[in-house]
């Protein structure tokens, strides 16, 4: 048309000065200087052509309008940039005009002939451009560059094209990370306008422009990707050969070879696998795409190196293999454009194309790579870093699968990528879910995967790379916070590394700096496996000649040993036996030997180290600290291990040289130890280190693992210590009491010496108190003088430091002797008489604050250059704060005692004692005001010996003062409630609130009252029930308490404490039905928590992390084996059970009547369920007289649509209340009788009752009226029109027919032909649908089979079996040995209803499901033998971000001639079918789509339906006004021009066979096509319709036009046969 256009103005004149003057005049318009530029360009085609008529003149003219109209305006132009306030035309007109201007000008410089005008415009465009993106006339000067490029020589202006090409390249690749946009932008325009022209001019600039990329060097990241590879898809053309060039005539210069550069294959590499947008991946496959294929039409060898210089080639040609390179780069794209897609169904079957490139890229001949295996990684990091998490997982087992099949060669990439994109991958937690299926705590399919894989790698590395690889990958489990889960399993492969010397001290130091990172979590019991499994790898990989005893020993003390590391557990007599082993090759250090002992390394490290901490260097001075504890833990922990190291070696009969070298080891201490009495001028640091070191080692040697009982180590060490008792008691004895203790750090002193005491008071205990011994001698001095201390302090004299601090070192001991005599009965030093001990702690000042000291007097630190800062802290508000709570949580343990001492005294009201001996005690109201006042002062942590009061003072208190009582349950909730965060004082402080809330006298006492106590606890019960929803493990808490109380109290026949807890049946009841459904997370953290359970002693942290028992599922055992536990004879029992039965069946029908719908494994269908498995649980109990209260709630239930787990429960508990009561059969006769109307296909709960009317009248002597009327019954559902009720019916018919026949029942004999010919007919049935499938399938359902009412009747089948057989998740699974294990509760040694007895348990829920569901191997391998592929036209895929090119240049530059079909959609108005019918356009590959505006392309909604497809799709722009025009140009370019419109000579599309050269044009959504533009049409064609609506959408209505022109046109192909108009249209 533009061609037509400026003829038609030539001919107008033969002088074109006239006309370029008539255009140069007037308003630069769009318009005018495209005008211009159509002019210039058919001008200089004429001149081309020699028919230029010009002569002299033309060159003339051209510089003219060059000089005198287009430099000008696009001066102008340039001092105006869009985006300015008088920026002029809008963005997209100016872009146009300057688009226009540029063209023409490089017409004119081709008119003028010289090549001066050239140069000078490119000259001055440079420096625009070299003034950057953001200067004014940037962007003309790309423009102008653009058009003018092409102009200039190669040879003489080869520099200015240099100069040129390095621009053009820095600005492509250039950009500030703050200008994002400008700088994209930037790029865009530029490898998008100049670097193409440029890439024209060949010789330098085409060298400049490479030269620019390869200088940049490969991307450092993902930002970098995407400028460099847009440059590089611009120039793919020019940087690639071109096949048959060389051949050419006038071949041109050969330019560089991006297949011969390893930037260039990075560079492809970065895009593929790092890029995070779409599109630059898609050019960086297009990039590689045209590699290939240029590669296979050159057909000479080509190879490319990688940086290193050996290893693989990053890409290698050779025509020899030329079919096998094709298929691997085929597969591999495949599998990259599969990837595009992000959904794991589609994915899925392209993996196994993955281990077909595996195949092709190791030689069979020598193992070698044949292709890099940087290629592999970039689709594993692509399916590492996709947002769905399933095809990440998908990625990561594949990859861990690697070695399962094959054998890989070795590769630095590979271990590079282990440790930087794997491992990136392997931190989330999801990924270790169960497989569905899999049972809870059978292990995590992907951390099973991981171990077998780092296992299999680590022993094909060569040695002298493996142990740097396993430092780099402990290394990089520093380098992030882990989760439990995945730093759980990676521990786990590590120690299961086969032992090697790998590791030296970095190895070592790298572990302990991964234990640091398990610390970081708070599910204690996977931290604990954790270190066991590090622990174990460095067992496992440590060269011991590379460590010393002394790093070993450091690194031990990274893990906690009340967690991992316990003396006795199965990991601490592996480390032995590793350090009995290796004692001998570690590296030496200096030690010194002694007479006595064997000098083995081991054992003269652990004497030297303990002669070190014992004795105190001379030079250290005297200060006030306490020393730190990692010395005395670090040699108690040595010590022990030295010990057991040395019973290893020796035989049973040689136990006393074990016994030597433990008194060797033990003797600086004792020594020490032995004079700590007598030498009052031992060293301060030197007694500390001493007892610290006693501490630890008792402490540690004590530790739960350990066999103490048999232990002789551990009795060996006892003995010792008792022959010290005495000088360690009278030194603490002398330094708690004779003001010894004065300053704050003198409190951890305090702190130090009672613990001490403590542990030698148990040490003591274990052995048997004497009325002689040492403790026993010291325990009553130690009160005296720390009441004494107290009374003499509190004289009022003005208090100081030193006073103070002992106040609180009297009140610390005061309170430790009460809760050790507490503890220890047999240290009642007192009658219960009233003493002096008593009287002084009744009238002790509650809650006194102590006032804080001087600040003088704390200057008696001898090391103020290291003290003053703790001094600061402890003598400001919040530090002497600390100071003050523990001094008030002392006097609470001391009151707390006193309490229980006398608890009887404690009168209900004050009023009754005048004049109190024990004030605290006979004065309860006061004491418990007190006690609400500490509440408001303690902090959280220190309120235990409160609550421990409260529980003592509100059962006496209840009654007379409720109100004070409920202040203390609502101050007591809050404390608890504001903890829920708080592992560490949580579950202690709310064991204690559940005591003392729920303490079964304050139940008895309010429920008998029914006051507003009564509902106070209610609601406390029900909040901590809210609670557990979201902290796992709280109504446990309550439940085990207060079913243990009810038990005890009922062991002692007390029925009034028994029947207390009916009017608290609620609690049970929601214990019975407790249960959440887990977030996926929580849910992962149980599953890892169960396998590790299940590990047993395997792993040391089960010996040692005791096992809270907090899971959801052991409230519901609690309450079940309470209410087993519960004696239905028992009067109190009976009612407790029958009030929580009705209340199970009225919670049932409200969640039956709940809008919330039951779906499986809902939280209503788990709801239920549990309901009727405690209903189970409960039948025993129940008399005929309360079922007649129940029995229509039963019924009622069977007619309620539920789950099928539900309905065995019901039909069950039918069949056992009419086994045992048959008065019940004719309610279920009329059960059975209801109208199918109103239940529907409920009807089969009753009929599958019927399957088992065996058992139903097995104590019923006479069974034929039974017989007969369940016959009469079965027989009308049999004819039932729902198939399902006819199955369950034709079942129950069978099973009673089978029992008329047993009996021999001579009455229905006349209905024997037709019974047996049904049942027969039934068996026969012919083929293999539905029905007969469905018939065998219920035969065959365990239900009916297997499924034994009374013999199955136990906790085992209730609670695992039927819910595993009924589909229900593991969840709700509850294994028998959960029941018994949970100790609590325990049952009686002769209960036996726990196992079943029948075949029932061998089943598995396989056994009876539908058969017709699964498939072959064979089968399954042709389901993925094919592929979903996202086609992509590769000759197509040029990237084009100009899209204002005319149709020609757009047509040209994308390759897309060859089809014939233009779709105009000029009449449509919506964004929406725009978007959607360019997309459709584009995959079917149309010529070209004319829009009435190009403005729609930026429309949001627009580009949410295209996808980007406007950007590989010609686009025109013609308006509603033009399209007659158009329509009549087509025509005669021979396009037949065809409507899409209903009209009464319209064709059938079906019938239609469209010419190659279609035009279709859609009409408007509203109008259609318009009347006068019908009459332009040379066919109409109507899609036919079967349905009520008239039309389709406009979109829907093309897109079904244009699918069937490219399927004619397919059919046309050769080989494909003649069009077939009237075939495969599917309507």
């Amino acid at each position: 048309m533009e061609w037509v256009f400026a003829e038609a103005l030539l001919s107008q004149s033969r002088d074109p000065r006239i006309l370029l003057g008539a255009l140069c005049r007037g308003e630069a318009s769009a318009e005018r200087v495209e005008t211009l530029r159509f002019l210039l360009q058919r001008l200089e085609d004429q001149e081309a052509r020699g028919g230029g008529g010009g002569g002299g003149a033309l060159p003339e003219a051209a510089r003219e309008v060059a000089a005198g109209y287009l430099v000008p305006l696009l001066r102008e132009l340039r001092g105006r940039p869009a985006g300015c306030p008088d920026a002029g035309p809008l963005p997209r007109h100016r872009r146009r005009v300057l688009r226009a201007a540029g063209a023409a000008l490089g017409s004119c410089a081709r008119l003028a002939g010289g090549p001066q005008l050239a140069a000078a415009l490119a000259e001055e465009a440079l420096r625009d451009l070299l003034a950057g993106l953001r200067a004014p006339g940037a962007e003309a000067a790309v423009e102008v560059l653009a058009a003018i490029g092409p102009c200039l020589r190669p040879l003489e202006d080869g520099p200015l094209l240099e100069r040129v090409a390095q621009a053009a390249v820095a600005l492509a690749l250039g950009g500030d990370e703050d200008e994002a946009e400008i700088a994209e932008n930037a790029a865009a325009l530029v490898a998008g306008r100049l670097l193409p022209a440029l890439g024209h001019c060949g010789g330098a600039a085409l060298r400049a422009v490479w030269a620019g990329l390869a200088a940049t060097g490969p991307p450092s990241g993902p930002g970098h990707v995407g400028p460099k590879l847009l440059v590089l898809s611009a120039l793919a053309e020019k940087l690639l050969p071109e096949p048959g060039a060389e051949r050419a005539p006038c071949a041109r210069e050969a330019g560089p070879d991006a297949r011969r550069c390893w930037r260039f294959w990075r560079t492809v590499q970065a895009g593929l696998g790092q890029a995070e947008d779409a599109l630059t991946r898609k050019r960086a496959r297009y990039l590689l795409q045209r590699a290939v294929e240029v590669s296979a039409e050159l057909g000479a060898d080509c190879t490319c190196s990688p940086q290193e210089a050996n290893g693989p080639s990053l890409f290698w040609w050779s025509e020899k293999k030329k079919d096998e390179l094709l298929k691997f780069w085929e597969n591999y794209i495949l599998i990259m454009e599969t990837l595009e897609g992000n959904q794991i169904h589609v994915i899925k079957p392209v993996l196994p194309k993955l281990n077909n490139l595996f195949e092709y890229a190791v030689s069979e001949e020598n193992g070698c790579w044949l292709f890099h295996p940087s290629w592999h990684m970039c689709i594993y990091k692509r399916m590492f870093e996709s947002e769905n998490k399933i095809l990440t997982k998908e990625g990561v087992i594949h990859f861990l699968e690697l070695y399962e099949t094959k054998l890989l060669p070795f590769s630095p990439e590979f271990s590079e990528f282990i440790i930087g994109p794997l491992m990136d991958a392997l931190s989330e937690s999801s990924l270790y879910s169960r497989s569905p299926g899999q049972l809870i705590g059978s292990g995590s399919p992907l951390g099973l995967k991981l171990q077998k894989f780092l296992v299999t790698y680590i022993s094909l590395l060569p040695e002298e790379i493996k142990s740097g690889f396993l430092l780099k990958f402990i290394q990089k489990m520093t380098s992030r916070h882990w989760c439990a889960v995945p730093i759980l399993f990676l521990s786990k492969a590590l120690a299961n590394i086969p032992r090697c010397k790998a590791l030296g001290i970095e190895g070592l130091l790298a572990l302990r700096d991964v234990i640091q990172c398990t610390m970081i979590t708070h599910q204690i019991l996977l931290r604990g496996a954790a270190q066991c499994y590090l622990l174990q790898t460095a067992m496992h990989l440590v060269d011991v000649e590379k460590v010393s005893l002394s790093d070993v020993s450091t690194f031990i003390m990274s893990l906690r040993q009340e967690e991992s590391l316990g003396r006795g557990t199965s990991l601490w007599t592996e480390l032995c036996d590793w350090l009995r082993v290796n004692e001998s090759h570690f590296r030496q250090s200096p030690v010194c030997g002694s007479a006595g002992l064997r000098e083995t390394s081991l054992n003269a490290y652990v004497k030297n180290l303990v002669q070190e901490y014992v004795t105190s260097p001379a030079w250290e001075r005297e200060n006030c600290f306490l020393p730190d504890g990692f010395e005395a833990r670090l040699t108690a922990t040595m010590i022990l291990l030295a010990v057991d190291v040395e019973g290893m070696k020796t035989q049973p009969s040689e136990k006393r040289r074990t016994q030597n070298v433990l008194r060797i080891f033990l003797d600086p201490l004792l020594d020490a130890l032995m004079k700590l009495g007598t030498n009052a001028y031992m060293p301060l640091l030197k007694t500390d280190r001493c007892l610290q070191l006693l501490w630890k080692l008792l402490h540690t040697c004590m530790l739960k693992g350990s066999s103490a009982h048999d232990d002789e180590v551990s009795t060996l060490l006892q003995n010792s210590v008792m022959s010290a008792t005495e000088s360690i008691s009278e030194f603490i004895l002398r330094r708690l009491t004779m003001n010894e203790l004065s300053s704050v750090s003198d409190l951890e002193r305090c702190h130090l010496y009672l613990m001490v005491l403590t542990e030698l008071m148990n040490l003591h205990s274990n052995v048997g108190w004497k009325g002689g011994n040492s403790i026993w001698r010291v325990i009553s001095p130690l009160k005296n003088a720390s009441i004494r201390h107290l009374q003499e302090m509190d004289g009022g004299q003005e208090p100081t430091l030193g006073i103070q601090i002992q106040k609180v070192v009297s009140m610390a001991t005061l309170a430790m002797v009460c809760e050790a005599v507490d503890r220890k009965p047999e240290l009642q030093l007192d009658s219960l008489d009233v003493g002096p001990t008593e009287r002084f702690l009744s009238c002790l000042q509650l809650n006194q604050t102590l006032q804080k000291p001087h600040t003088e007097e704390q200057s008696r630190c001898a090391h103020p250059t290291e003290s003053s800062s703790f001094f600061e802290e402890s003598s400001s508000s919040q530090g002497w704060g600390k100071i003050v709570a523990q001094y008030i949580h002392d006097q609470w343990v001391c009151l707390s005692f006193l309490l229980k001492k006398y608890h009887t005294l404690i009168p209900a009201t004050e009023n009754e004692i005048p004049d109190p001996l024990l004030p605290a005690v006979q004065m309860p109201v006061r004491t418990l005001q007190s006690a609400l006042e500490a509440l408001t002062i303690l902090p959280s942590d220190q309120v235990l010996p409160v609550f421990q009061c409260m529980k003592i003072l509100v059962p006496k208190l209840l009654t007379s003062s409720e109100s004070l009582c409920i202040e203390s349950f609502d101050m007591a909730w809050k404390i608890i409630s504001s903890l829920s965060n708080t592992q560490l004082t949580f579950w202690p402080n709310l064991k204690a609130f559940v005591q003392f809330v729920f303490d079964n006298n304050i139940l008895t006492i309010a429920a008998k009252t029914k006051s507003q106590a009564y509902f106070k606890i209610k609601e406390i019960m029900y909040k901590i029930i809210e609670m557990s929803a979201l902290k796992t493990g709280v109504f446990n808490t309550l439940i085990n308490y207060c079913c243990q109380s009810w038990i005890v109290s009922a062991s002692h026949g007390s029925q009034d404490l028994l029947s207390s807890a009916k009017h608290y049946s609620e609690m049970v009841l929601e214990a019975c039905i407790f249960g959440t459904v887990f977030r996926r997370d929580q849910r992962l953290i149980q599953d890892v928590q169960t396998f590790v359970e299940n590990l047993g002693h395997d792993c040391a942290a089960n010996a040692i992390i005791e096992n809270a028992k907090r899971e959801d599922h052991y409230v519901r055992i609690c309450a079940i084996k309470f209410l087993c536990l519960l004696d239905g004879s028992n009067v109190s029992h009976k009612l407790f059970l029958e009030d929580l039965a009705v209340k199970l069946l009225d919670k049932d029908e409200l969640v039956s009547k709940s809008r919330a719908r039951c779906c499986v494994n809902s939280l209503q269908h788990r709801v239920k369920n549990r309901i009727w498995q405690t209903l189970l649980v409960l039948f025993p109990r129940f008399d005929q007289n309360f079922l007649n209260g129940i029995i229509d709630k039963i019924f009622q239930a069977g007619f309620v649509n539920n789950q099928a787990s539900i309905k065995y429960f019901i039909e069950w508990i039918i069949i056992l209340i009419l086994h045992k009561f048959p008065q019940f059969l004719p309610k279920f006769w009329d059960c059975l009788s209801c109208g199918e109307d109103k239940f529907k296909t409920s009807i089969c709960t009753f009929l599958s009752v019927l399957t088992h009317l065996d058992v139903i009248t097995q104590n019923i002597p006479e069974k034929k009226l039974i017989l007969k009327q369940a016959l009469v019954l079965v027989l009308q559902w049999c004819f039932n029109h729902n198939f399902s009720i006819r199955l369950y019916a034709l079942m129950a018919l069978k099973k009673i027919w089978n029992m008329c026949k047993a009996q021999r029942v001579e009455e229905f004999d006349a209905l024997a032909p037709v019974i047996e010919s049904s049942l027969d007919q039934v068996e026969s049935m012919h083929g293999a649908g539905n029905a007969k499938k469905n018939w065998q399938r219920i035969q065959e359902h365990f239900f009916f089979a297997t499924f034994h009412p009374l013999k199955d009747y136990c906790l085992e089948t209730i609670f695992y079996i039927l819910p595993r057989l009924a589909g229900l998740v593991e969840d709700e699974w509850i294994a028998v040995s959960k029941l018994t294990g949970f100790a609590p509760i325990p049952l009686d040694a002769g209960f036996q209803w726990y196992l079943s007895q029948t075949q029932l348990r061998e089943l598995k829920p396989g056994d009876w499901s539908q058969q017709d569901i699964g498939s072959s191997p064979g089968e399954a391998e042709a389901e993925w033998s094919d592929v979903q592929k996202k086609v992509i036209p590769w000759k197509t895929n040029v990237p084009d971000l100009d899209l204002e090119l005319m149709f020609q240049d757009r047509a040209a530059k994308l390759g897309k001639s060859n089809s014939r079909l233009i779709v105009v959609a000029s009449l449509i108005d919506k964004a929406t079918n725009l978007g959607g019918l360019c997309r459709t356009c584009e995959v079917f590959g149309a010529s070209v789509l004319a829009v009435g505006n190009l403005q729609c392309v930026s429309d949001k909604q627009f580009q949410h339906l295209s996808v980007s497809a406007e950007q590989w799709l010609p686009l025109v722009e013609v308006r509603p006004p033009q399209l007659v025009d158009y329509l009549q140009q087509k025509k005669a370019e021979g396009y037949t021009i065809i409507g899409v419109e209903q009209t009464a000579k319209s064709l059938d599309l079906t019938r239609y066979c469209f010419p190659e050269k279609s035009l279709l044009l859609l009409g408007n959504e509203r109008e259609g096509i318009p009347a006068n533009l019908i009459q332009q049409l040379d066919v109409c064609v109507e899609i036919p319709q079967q349905g009520v609506v008239r039309s389709l959408n406009v979109h829907v209505s093309g897109a079904l036009l244009i699918w069937e022109y490219t399927r004619q046109r397919l059919l046309q192909r050769p080989g494909a046969g003649p069009c077939r108009a009237l075939e495969t249209f599917p309507f």
